[in-house]
């Protein structure tokens, strides 16, 4: 049997209903309810409920008289009370001293009273003295009778109640109860207490349910006493403040016997609190948790106490009944948009921040997350995989006909769908976080697109549409972020919940980062995206507060026991690494919830934010896709249903991926993981997931994209720590360890997009502080950090190379941005060093440069083979009357083959021009230009020029004419231009006119034509023009001198011939995998493009080749002898 007690001076309802008004309390209830006599004997007639009710009131009213007479507290009060009135000092409310009328009859319900206006009799005022007037006087009341009406006006104001013996009267504020006598002392607030409550018909005023009422009281207690204390009035008159005290206690009281006992006064007492807590946040008037001192003074804070104070047990049981009926009226909204229904007036936000009220109480937000809604099924329990049928959608009222047959096939399409207890859409339905963080605009929702309904709307309406919608989400997130850290905050085993709710709410959606996620087996969007910000907020603290960020110790992605397997290493949801080293590091940190804050939201960002951002930026292909057909087909952009369709979900997608908050967020974290990674050693580093690197890359890449849209996003944030990761990662110590050769790629994408100044990068957009760096007065990044000075561009020489695996298309993309940033840092004093060590390492400088060769060769003969493709359909379809004769099918292939064409040409295109460009900054420096006179590179430079030279001249190019070709990039006279210079660069050079004379592309006349036609346009001037018009002559010269080579070893031994290319061999060489021989330069170019010994195909570097020194002494012995035998011979002759 529980020993309950209950606050307040006298035992209240809840007291005796629980443990009985005296000593028979529980058997004279038996008895009550069995129909007995009070004896227990002989039956009495059956009871109503009614009379029972007054047998407990009169029984409690009894026991109230019995304290009373034993209360020895009220005599000391009132001789205080007289001493006060004797001094006859002001009161904090207006008395009616004429008014002392009482009631004529008593109801047996509660009415509202009516204010009766006192009737004094009229008499005839006298004449007033012309002189002076005489004072009014007033009738006086004796200190007692003076004192009684102060307590009957508190009583009526705070209780809103009348006493039936008392000397006021009611107004339609108030009711009418009856206690037996007209005194008011803090023993029998009790009684008024159980006399209203007791009351079953209330006028409309009092109708909101007990708790309301009780809290009300409270709250106007506590004002009053407020008041006292001002006016000093507590110290004339401290009964009046000992009764306000004990209405605060026993409103609280009551309460708790309410929600504690629910049939004592047939109330929904929990059901009423959580109505309390919703109006708690649309009425700061009627709010029960604040209090005039705080909110530890408020009326739920001591309620809470209370109940907790006698059975922790239904506190619980409270709360959970609170709470459940919160959820449900959460489920009936879909959106933050949403105003709702059925106790969720106001929608999403009033019932989260009811939740937050609810956990303003400590100990009310850790029984939320011991409640069995709170968390998924753990995985290896058999609930985990039992399964929720999906109801099939509900028939709308009012459809057409058409619309109930859609509605049927929906229906029947539906049928079977279900979820695993344990997933992501049970997370969001059956689990108390999972709802409230389930809200925001998605991106089809009605609610949300039908606010976008033309696409040919005015842009500023539409932002403002899409602003006002932000504004809603960015609160409830906001309230969202209060609720967790209530949760949080509330004790650690509240903590370890909510982290073990986390925990599996990223297990659930490691499906999330699909290109079509299954949404069968993955939450919403929006779920994922509201657990990034709550994640990001729980990091908040320690952003920016480097004690904190030392916290976050690496070991804990080698902890399963503490990632609970978010980051596991193994399985079908292991989670890839930057390195290939499987050792586990030590983890034994200072702090465990900031780790578990850092990695989770780093974490949640890649099943969040990054795949909504990625969604957004495929959803603008698609957009950009239909508006091409719609337009090919001559059709109305406005009134097709496709594209209204995503352009409306295009404009509900803004909504929230340009939500600035989340964005600068998201940036600050973004900087704090980059600092992370950049402090961690070569071990650290590479046990680290490899999609925190790539997350950074692909949100910089993502806000680069949409600054034309939204170009403020990126203002304001540092970018310090993101920029020296980058160059940590391309570094040369480092090189090995990312072995993503995509993410590698992104990282050179990073710089070109985020940190190349606005006049040399293409994305006019970018603020231009963007790139700059806070620190160095104005400096940009690329010019400030000193390891980038040092290392980048032998970084970006070597990264050239490496995109040739990241596919054909995009390997254009990225060297095309790491040529314009090779240029920026070549023109730049600091990194001249940089270049110039290049030099010193001949094997990765010939890599890199044949790999601009060989690009070159492959993009210009693409190009100008489909640029007269793109040509030919464009004209095809331009006549109208043509283009209409021919069939579908041919049309539809003439228009893929056109848009295959116009896609290679533009990435083919801008990385021609800019590698033109590279190779000639790049020879302008002599070391660089000798690493290109080499024997094995010299005749592919000298080809690829010549190969380009004939496809821009030989081919007329400079005369082909496209549509539009600033939208393809084609700019041939400035392609010619930097052709030109490169070729005046090296025309003084021996062996670059004996290689243009040995090439099979070399044609003086194209070379001549190309010397008038810079002369003609004024491509090249001064010193540039006259190297390049000597080279027709010097190369004629070097002719004569191949010929007379060539005649020389016209009979050479066949072992002295390269078997690949059957020439003379100038340094042969003995491949050990196959024992061939072969010339140097020949093998050199294969191995650059092909690892492998072209003989057998066996793996082979150049490292492993051998000098065939005896062969190559034989040659040399036989070339000398024929050499002078020749020059015998020809001195014979002459």
């Amino acid at each position: 049997e529980h020993n309950y007690k209950m606050s307040g001076f006298l035992p209240d309802i809840a007291n005796w209903a629980l443990r009985g008004a005296g000593n028979d309390g529980e058997k004279e209830k038996e008895n009550e309810e069995q129909g007995l006599g009070e004896d227990g004997g002989t039956p009495s007639k059956q009871l109503s409920e009614q009379d029972i009710r007054a047998r407990r009131l009169a029984r409690m009213t009894g026991e109230n008289v019995k304290s009373t007479k034993e209360s020895t507290q009220t005599v000391k009060i009132v001789e205080k009370v007289e001493e006060a009135e004797k001094m006859d000092m002001p009161v904090p409310m207006e008395v009616e001293l004429e008014d002392d009328r009482k009631p004529a009859a008593l109801a047996t319900t509660a009415v509202p009273m009516e204010v009766s206006k006192s009737q004094s009799p009229k008499t005839t005022p006298p004449t007033p003295e012309p002189l002076a007037k005489k004072k009014k006087s007033l009738p006086t009341l004796d200190p007692a009778r003076k004192l009684q009406k102060k307590k009957e006006l508190l009583t009526k104001k705070v209780l809103q109640v009348v006493l039936a013996h008392g000397s006021i009267n009611g107004d339609a504020t108030s009711v009418l109860v009856d206690v037996g006598s007209s005194d008011i002392t803090i023993q029998t607030v009790a009684e008024i207490f159980a006399s209203r409550l007791a009351m079953k018909e209330l006028p409309l005023s009092h109708s909101k349910g007990i708790i309301q009422y009780l809290s009300s009281c409270y709250k106007r207690a506590a004002e009053e006493i407020k008041t006292m204390k001002q006016q000093k009035e507590s110290r004339q008159v401290p009964e009046l403040e000992a009764i306000a005290r004990e209405i605060k206690s026993q409103s609280v009281s009551y309460a708790a016997s309410t929600l504690m006992v629910p049939d004592l006064f047939e109330s929904d007492g929990a059901i009423q609190l959580a109505k309390c807590l919703l109006s708690t946040t649309t009425n700061m008037a009627s709010s029960i948790t604040l209090g005039v001192s705080g909110k530890d003074s408020s009326f739920y804070y001591c309620l809470c106490q209370d109940i907790l104070s006698q059975d922790s047990d239904a506190f619980d049981s409270i709360i959970s009944q609170v709470v459940d009926y919160l959820t449900d009226a959460l489920s009936k909204v879909n959106t933050v948009l949403d105003t709702g229904t059925d106790g969720a007036e106001g929608g999403g936000l009033v019932v989260v921040s009811a939740f937050c009220a609810l956990c303003s109480h400590k100990k009310a937000a850790m029984a939320i997350t011991k409640m069995s809604n709170f968390a998924l099924p753990s995985a290896n329990s058999t609930l985990a995989q039992q399964r929720t049928e999906l109801p099939p959608p509900p028939l709308p009222s009012g459809a057409s006909q058409q619309q109930r047959q859609l509605f049927r096939f929906m229906q029947a399409m539906g049928r079977g769908q279900s979820f695993l207890k344990r997933s992501g859409p049970a997370l969001e339905k059956e689990t108390i976080l999972g709802l409230i963080l389930r809200l925001g605009c998605p991106r089809e929702d009605p609610s949300v697109t039908s606010a976008f309904p033309n696409v040919m709307a005015n842009l500023d309406t539409v932002e403002k549409t899409a602003d006002h919608q932000r504004r809603q989400l960015v609160v409830y997130q906001e309230t969202c972020n209060n609720l967790i850290r209530s949760l949080v905050t509330a004790g650690a085993d509240a903590r370890k919940r909510v982290m073990l709710w986390i925990t599996d709410a990223l297990l659930v959606n490691v499906g999330a980062t699909a290109m079509r996620p299954d949404h069968s087996k993955v939450s919403k969007a929006t779920t994922l995206i509201n657990l990034s910000v709550v994640l990001l907020q729980l990091c908040d603290p320690f952003m920016s507060n480097q004690t904190k960020i030392g916290l976050v110790d690496p070991g804990f992605v080698s902890s399963p026991d503490d990632h609970g397997g978010v980051f596991a290493t193994s399985g079908d949801e292991s989670i890839s690494r930057l390195g290939d080293n499987t050792s586990n590091l030590p983890y034994n940190p200072k702090n465990s919830f900031v780790p578990q804050c850092f990695f989770f939201a780093a974490r949640s960002l890649h099943l969040g934010i990054v795949p909504f951002s990625s969604f957004y930026i495929t959803l603008l292909r698609n957009i950009n896709h239909v508006h091409h057909e719609i337009r090919q087909r001559n059709g109305d952009l406005q009134t097709d249903p496709n594209f209204n369709h995503l352009v409306s979900m295009q404009r509900a997608v803004e909504v929230t991926v340009f939500l600035e908050e989340m964005i600068a967020a998201t940036l600050r974290f973004c900087n704090l993981m980059a600092g992370f990674l950049q402090r961690l050693d070569g071990t650290q580093l590479g046990l680290m997931p490899e999609h925190f690197v790539d997350d950074i890359c692909e949100i910089l890449l993502f806000l680069a994209k949409v600054t034309r849209i939204k170009p403020k996003l990126m203002q304001g944030h540092d970018y310090g720590n993101i920029f020296k990761m980058v160059v940590k990662l391309l570094s040369p110590e480092f090189a090995n360890l990312v072995r993503n050769y995509n993410l590698r790629a992104k990282l050179g994408d990073v710089l070109h997009d985020v940190f190349l100044p606005s006049d040399m990068n293409e994305n006019r957009h970018l603020p231009s502080t963007v790139p700059l760096d806070p620190i160095s007065g104005g400096q940009t990044y690329l010019l400030s950090d000193t390891t980038a000075q040092e290392t980048l561009a032998p970084s970006l020489l070597l990264l050239y190379g490496e995109v040739e695996h990241t596919g054909f298309y995009e390997k254009m993309g990225h060297r095309a941005n790491i040529a314009s940033l090779l240029k920026y840092l070549w023109e730049h004093d600091e990194h001249r060093p940089a270049f110039r060590r290049i030099t010193a390492n001949k094997d990765s400088f010939i890599k890199f440069a044949n790999g601009i060769m060989n690009e070159t060769n492959s993009l210009i003969a693409s190009v100008m083979e489909k640029l007269p493709e793109i040509r030919l359909a464009q004209v095809q379809r331009a006549d109208s009357q043509q283009w209409a004769s021919l069939s579908d099918e041919e049309r539809e292939q003439i228009t893929s083959r056109l848009e295959d064409n116009e896609q290679n040409v533009r990435g083919a295109l801008p990385l021609c021009n800019k590698t033109l460009q590279m190779l000639g900054f790049l020879n302008t420096d002599n070391d660089i230009r000798n690493l290109f006179m080499l024997q094995e590179m010299c005749t592919r430079l000298v080809n690829m020029l010549l190969h380009v030279l004939t496809k821009l001249v030989g081919s007329k190019g400079l005369e082909l004419k496209v549509d539009n070709p600033e939208e393809y990039n084609f700019r041939p006279k400035e392609m010619l231009r930097d052709l030109c210079a490169i070729f005046a660069l090296f025309a003084k050079s021996e062996d670059f006119q004996i290689e243009c004379a040995k090439s099979g592309y070399y044609n003086a006349e194209l070379v001549l034509k190309s010397v008038k036609t810079c002369k003609k346009l004024n491509l090249l001037t001064g010193d540039s023009l006259e190297a390049f018009s000597t080279l027709p002559k010097l190369v004629e010269v070097a002719a004569l001198s191949v010929a007379s080579d060539d005649a020389l070893l016209a009979d050479a031994p066949e072992e002295f011939l390269d078997p690949l290319v059957l020439t003379f061999m100038i340094d042969p060489v003995f491949l050990p995998t196959s024992g061939k021989i072969v010339d140097r330069a020949t093998i050199a170019q294969i191995l650059l493009n092909d690892p492998h010994d072209p003989f057998n195909r066996k793996d082979l570097t150049i490292e492993e080749i051998k000098p065939a020194t005896e062969l190559k002494q034989r040659m040399k012995v036989w070339t000398e002898e024929k050499r002078a035998t020749r020059d015998s011979e020809e001195n014979s002759n002459s």
